[in-house]
């Protein structure tokens, strides 16, 4: 049975038949009816001999299977054919027997063979393409590989190369260190040559001055040789108008103490977090201005006693005519070169500190108003002035009068928070001050309010700048 099926197979005798129905499709419109019949016969002969074959295959099939083999099969589906005289109907015969499943058979064979030379191509260019890409990938391996080399290479190159530019960047650093260093401390003795240098300028404006005051005395000792002069007859402009200055200047410093120093304290707090700090500072700077103020006024004093003594021939004396032409040129007093000389004094004062982003110059429009004040303050007969202050001092309620975060029960004087006014030794507005148990009893002291007292503590503490500002023994007494 195989045999027969085989040789049916190899023969093609369906696509044979196929191709003979399809030819006949195609010229049937234009053959003659006979040519049409002759075809139509040659494909019965055809379709008789293949039914030949298959009918012995059957046969083969069914002696395979035994004596009742396929019996059923022959009785349900080939005895109904045959009794019908081979054109059952559709009915009683199945589907697979019709010619359009031998077509389709025919049909699925061509396009299976057409799938399977598409699929052959397709292999063999996907089989070209892959060889393409299997050279591509062995180029790039060998270039990666060449790259792999390359890099190691300048890996090894540029190791060495780091190593030296650690050591380098070390031996720089050591350097930059050392001429860091070496800067601070030129930069360290150039500050102190600077403060040597404004020391010894104070100093030498301080020995003028005391120079001019001895002249002056030798002067006025030579006025009391000579014949005493008639009496003014009629008063100055410095004594007519001596009293509205004096009020005027009285309401001045308590505006001062109430509202200048409030501000400043509120604008201090941007700065610095200590209260008791903040208030030191702005005590100090009014000490320091008062006493930069009286120092500038004698300055300008001398000056003007040495102008007038050439060309004085008034009612009045010398004095006089000195304190009048004070009065009336207080314009002239140069405030600005005051506040540098107080912002200097402060900058070395031990008491107080400041931010290192900051300076005190912040307090320059308060130092201004308080220069002026003890300024016009000098030009008064006779003249204001604060106190010498104190830190751990008894406490004097004749001076001051204790704030309100003070222990009212200790009798030592911690800080000042505002000085008093004096007039003849007596207090005319009263201090403000801290006071503490515990306070130190010889703390040292700010700037003293005589320039005699002063200048004396001064020559002794400028000439060393490490040296704390402690008052000379002269100064003691006062």
């Amino acid at each position: 049975m195989s045999e027969t099926i085989r040789r049916l197979a190899s023969s093609s005798t369906y696509a044979a038949l196929q191709d003979k129905i399809s030819a006949l499709k195609d010229s049937y419109a234009i053959n003659s009816c006979d040519t049409n019949l002759g075809r139509l016969c040659e494909l019965i002969e055809l379709t008789s001999k293949i039914q030949s074959q298959l009918f012995t295959a059957m046969s083969l099939t069914a002696s395979e299977g035994g004596t009742y083999g396929g019996v059923d099969t022959l009785k349900s589906r080939l005895l109904p054919w045959l009794g019908a005289g081979f054109i059952a109907s559709g009915g009683s015969v199945t589907s697979d027997t019709s010619l359009a499943l031998i077509q389709e058979s025919v049909e699925k064979d061509r396009k299976i063979s057409e799938l399977k030379s598409k699929h052959n191509d397709d292999l063999i260019k996907l089989e070209t393409e892959l060889s393409a890409a299997q050279g591509e990938l062995n180029v790039t391996r060998d270039e990666l590989n060449d790259s792999q080399a390359e890099l190691e290479k300048t890996k090894v190159e540029s190791g060495g190369t780091m190593l030296a530019s650690e050591e380098e960047i070390i031996l720089l650093r050591a350097d930059l260190r050392l001429a860091r260093d070496e800067a601070s401390r030129y930069k360290l003795q150039l500050d102190r040559v600077g403060d040597y240098e404004r020391q010894i300028d104070r100093l030498k404006g301080e020995i003028s001055l005391l120079r001019q005051e001895r002249e002056i005395l030798e002067s006025r000792l030579c006025d009391y040789e000579r014949p005493l002069p008639p009496p003014p007859s009629s008063p100055t402009h410095a004594e007519l108008t001596n009293s509205i200055r004096h009020s005027r200047l009285v309401a001045r410093f308590n505006d001062l103490y109430a509202v200048d120093r409030l501000d400043m304290q509120d604008r201090l707090r941007r700065f610095v977090d200590d209260d008791e700090m903040v208030k030191r500072i702005i005590f100090i700077a009014t000490c320091e201005a008062f006493h930069v103020a009286k120092m500038s006024f004698r300055a300008f004093r001398l000056r003007a006693r040495k102008l007038l003594l050439p060309i004085h021939s008034g009612p009045g004396s010398l004095e006089e005519a000195v304190t009048d032409y004070i009065v009336r040129n207080l314009d002239l007093y140069d405030v600005d070169r005051s506040v540098e000389d107080v912002i200097r004094a402060m900058n070395v004062n031990p008491k107080i500190s400041f931010p290192p982003e900051c300076e005190f110059a912040l307090l320059s429009p308060f130092i201004r108003e308080v220069c002026k004040v003890a300024y016009r303050m000098q030009a008064l007969e006779p003249p204001l002035d604060i106190p010498l202050a104190t830190d751990g001092e008894l406490m004097s309620e004749t001076k001051y009068r204790r704030s309100y975060d003070s222990e009212f029960s200790a009798p030592l004087v911690a800080y000042h928070v505002w000085p008093a006014l004096l007039e003849d030794c007596s207090v005319l507005i009263k201090g403000e001050c801290v006071t503490r148990r515990g306070a130190l009893s010889s703390p040292r002291r700010s700037r003293s309010p005589s320039p005699i007292r002063s200048s004396s503590r001064l020559s002794r503490s400028s000439l060393s700048p490490r040296r704390s500002r402690s008052p000379s023994p002269r100064s003691r007494r006062y």
